[in-house]
C-alpha cells in the first residue's frame, strides 16, 4: 500500500546557482575517466592495458573479490593512462574518445530469467548502478533484495530536477522498470516528492508502489525513505538506484548497448549561467566550463553537491553516480570582525544571525568551515536535521569507539554518511560525522562477513 510520509526534520539550504530549465549544447567531450575510487571498498583488476583500443562496453577493470562485477568504458577510444596512487593502488583510468562512438553489441531480452537479466547486468558493466543497503556499496548479485528503492527526486542544495531530466521518457523509464521488476520478489518502491506535483514519468509508471514524501532535505535520500517505508533489520537487504540509471538499463535492453548518456546540472554561485548539459558519465567537465563563464577568483569544482560532492580539478571528469557539478568560492580569506559581524550573509539554522529574518534568501556560501575541531558538546542540533527515529549523536560516538553492539542497537543498518551530511554540516564540534559512520560501517562490514 502507497505510504504519504511527511517529515518534519530536516534542513533546506538556499544557495545561489540553481540550474535553470534549458538544455546548452557543447561538443562532446574528448578526454574520460574511471575511477575506482568512486566505488567504495573495491578493488579494481585491470584488464586492459595502455594503448588498448576500447569500445562503449569493453570491461575494463573487476572487482577482484567478485569477478563477476565488471566496470565498462562510456565510450570508444584508446586508453591513455592507468593512474596509480600510493602503493600502486588505481585511481583513475583514462581513455581519449574516438571521434563516433562505437559500442560492444549485447544480446539481452527484457523478457528474460531473472538470472539471466541479472548475467546480462553484470557482463555489460551496468550492474555497478545498483547498490544495497545496509553499507553502501555495489549490489551483490548473490542476494535476494526484499525490496528495491527509486527515489524520484533530490532534495540536495542545487540538485537537478529529475521530473524536468525525465521529461517525455515516460516508455523508456517504463521498460527500466520492467526489469528491475525481476531482480526481486518485493516491492518496488518508487518515491515521488510530497512537495510538488511530480512528473507523469513517475505517477503513471506501473508495476510499482508510488510512496509520497514531503519535508525539507534529506527527504530526497534514499537512507531516509527506506528508514520510514521499510525499515533495514539485520539480515536484510534492500537495493537502490537513481532514475537516470534507470533508463541506461532500458537503452541496455532495448538498444543492446552500454549506453550511459546522462544529463548533468552545472551549478553553483561561480556559474554565470547555471544550466543542463547532456553529456556522457565519465566526461571532463571542460567543455561545460568553456561553454560557460565561470566567475573570477578562486573557485572549487565538485562533482556532486555540497554536502556529499567529491572535488575534482577545473577539467576534471563526472562522478559514476553524480548528475550534478556544484562550482562554488574558496573559503581562504579572512573575514572582517569575523563572528562579531551582523551576518546578514550567512545562513544558520539557528538565530545566530539576523539572515533568519529572510528565510527564503539565497546565500553564496563558500568552503570555510567556520571554526575548527573542538570539544564534542551535545548540542541537540543532529535531531533537528535528521529525519530518523534514531539517536545520531550516540550513534557517532559508538562508532567512534568502534562499540559493534552499540552500533547495531543504536541503528547503523540504517544510516549512511550521505544521510548524517547534515549533522556534519550544523555541527557545532565540527566534527567529521560522515567519515565516522563511514568507518563504523566498514567495520560493522568486516564483522559480519
Amino acid at each position: 500500500m502507497s505510504k504519504d510520509i511527511r517529515l518534519k526534520k530536516g534542513l533546506n539550504i538556499n544557495l545561489q546557482g540553481e540550474a535553470d530549465k534549458v538544455y546548452a549544447s557543447i561538443p562532446r567531450s574528448q578526454n574520460f575517466s574511471i575511477k575506482p575510487t568512486d566505488f567504495h571498498a573495491l578493488t579494481p583488476k585491470m584488464v586492459v592495458k595502455e594503448g588498448d583500443k576500447v569500445k562503449a562496453g569493453t570491461c575494463l577493470f573487476f572487482d577482484k573479490y567478485d569477478e563477476r562485477i565488471r566496470f565498462s568504458s562510456p565510450v570508444s577510444g584508446e586508453v591513455t593512462e592507468i593512474v596509480r596512487g600510493a602503493k600502486r593502488r588505481i585511481m583513475e583510468v583514462k581513455i581519449a574518445a574516438d571521434s563516433e562512438v562505437s559500442y560492444e553489441s549485447f544480446s539481452l531480452d527484457a523478457k528474460a530469467s531473472r538470472e539471466q537479466v541479472i548475467k546480462g547486468l553484470l557482463d555489460s558493466g551496468v550492474w555497478p548502478f545498483i547498490r544495497q543497503k545496509p553499507f553502501d556499496t555495489i549490489a551483490n548479485p548473490s542476494d535476494n533484495p526484499k525490496a528495491i528503492f527509486i527515489s524520484t527526486f533530490d532534495t540536495a542544495p542545487l540538485a537537478p530536477d529529475n521530473d524536468f531530466v525525465l521529461h517525455g521518457l515516460d516508455k523508456e523509464f517504463q521498460v527500466g522498470i520492467e526489469v528491475i521488476k525481476k531482480l526481486t520478489d518485493g516491492k518496488v518502491h518508487l518515491n515521488v516528492d510530497g512537495n510538488t506535483n511530480p512528473s507523469k514519468v513517475f505517477t503513471d509508471c506501473k508495476g510499482v508502489e508510488i510512496n509520497k514524501i514531503s519535508g525539507s532535505h534529506p527527504a530526497g535520500n534514499v537512507g531516509v525513505q527506506v528508514h520510514h517505508i521499510d525499515p533495514i533489520n539485520k539480515g536484510d537487504v534492500v537495493w537502490y538506484l537513481y532514475p537516470q540509471d534507470v533508463l541506461t538499463i532500458a537503452r541496455l535492453f532495448t538498444d543492446g548497448k552500454y549506453d550511459v548518456s546522462r544529463i548533468v546540472a552545472l551549478t553553483g554561485s561561480q556559474v554565470e549561467r547555471p544550466r543542463y548539459y547532456r553529456t556522457i558519465s565519465g566526461a571532463s567537465i571542460s567543455n561545460m566550463i568553456s561553454e560557460n563563464s565561470i566567475k573570477d577568483g578562486s573557485n572549487r569544482f565538485i562533482s556532486g553537491n555540497v554536502l556529499t560532492g567529491t572535488q575534482i580539478s577545473a577539467d576534471g571528469c563526472i562522478g559514476f553516480y553524480d548528475s550534478q557539478i556544484t562550482v562554488i568560492p574558496e573559503g581562504n580569506e579572512q573575514e572582517f570582525l569575523g563572528w562579531i559581524a551582523p551576518g546578514l550573509q550567512k545562513f544558520s539554522m539557528s538565530k545566530s544571525y539576523f539572515s533568519w529574518l529572510t528565510p527564503a534568501k539565497k546565500y553564496n556560501l563558500n568552503t570555510n568551515y567556520n571554526g575548527e575541531e573542538r570539544a564534542y558538546v551535545v548540542t541537540g542540533q543532529y535531531e533537528k536535521v535528521l529525519p530518523m527515529d534514531i539517536y545520531p549523536m550516540q550513534l557517532v560516538k559508538a562508532c567512534m569507539i568502534e562499540d559493534i553492539d552499540a552500533m547495531e542497537q543504536l541503528g547503523i543498518y540504517e544510516v549512511s554518511a550521505e544521510d548524517m551530511a547534515l549533522c556534519e554540516f550544523v555541527c557545532t564540534s565540527k566534527m567529521e560525522v560522515q567519515s565516522i559512520i563511514r568507518e563504523g560501517l566498514d567495520l560493522v562490514k568486516k564483522e559480519c562477513s
